[in-house]
């Protein structure tokens, strides 16, 4: 299961950790999968080299082939289930590296062989990004906005970013991107809207629609 956010704020690693505990409470063997684990677990030492080599960004291979030996290790070990926060399918990431839709769309299908056979569920957390940008300054404070406003100003994919109405912009556009690519895999959806629920409503909605799927085969 991938849990991802349409913007900062909406809620998304608060949920992912709620997620990872009910399942484990069920007596799963769960891997929690933490977003700044990409930088620090030894399967994504290669994204963690590559990033850290002087260009800023990662090979959309290289994060194809670390996602494909994470789910072989994490299925040799018996894991249930895989919670990850943000993890798949990198669309921000590859979106500020400067790819186009053409290339995600390779990406996308590059992704869904190398995660075989797991079972995938994204959980799409989703606001008004203006919204949610508004209440991750008021969490994280000032030096946040100056942080995240010049992150995607620095990078090539997302150079028109120059304060908050342009990131929600941008962050618009993204979430679209983001739908249409995902309609392209086999994973199934479901879409958890943080403008109209708590936390805690999160979490009890996304866990009924969870227990509400269908086995598959």
């Amino acid at each position: 299961m991938s849990v991802i956010g349409s913007s900062p704020g909406v809620g998304k690693s608060t949920l992912c950790r709620a997620l990872a505990d009910w399942l484990s409470g069920l007596g799963a063997s769960v891997d929690h999968f933490e977003e700044a684990d990409v930088l620090a677990r030894p399967v994504f030492r290669p994204v963690a080299e590559e990033f850290a080599g002087g260009t800023g960004a990662v090979r959309p291979a290289t994060l194809v082939e670390c996602t494909r030996a994470y789910v072989e290790d994490s299925l040799a070990a018996g894991r249930d289930c895989l919670v990850t926060d943000a993890l798949l399918p990198f669309v921000p990431s590859l979106v500020a590296w400067g790819h186009d839709e053409s290339a995600l769309v390779q990406v996308m299908k590059d992704l869904t062989g190398a995660v075989e056979p797991a079972d995938v569920t994204v959980v799409y957390v989703h606001d008004d990004p203006a919204t949610a940008l508004r209440r991750a300054v008021e969490r994280e404070g000032p030096a946040w906005e100056d942080w995240y406003v010049g992150k995607l100003a620095g990078s090539p994919g997302t150079r028109s970013v120059h304060d908050l109405p342009s990131a929600a912009a941008h962050l618009r556009f993204e979430a679209e991107l983001t739908r249409r690519l995902l309609a392209l895999t086999p994973w199934r959806v479901l879409t958890v809207d943080a403008g109209t629920l708590d936390a805690q409503e999160s979490f009890a909605h996304a866990r009924r629609r969870l227990t509400e799927l269908p086995t598959r085969p």
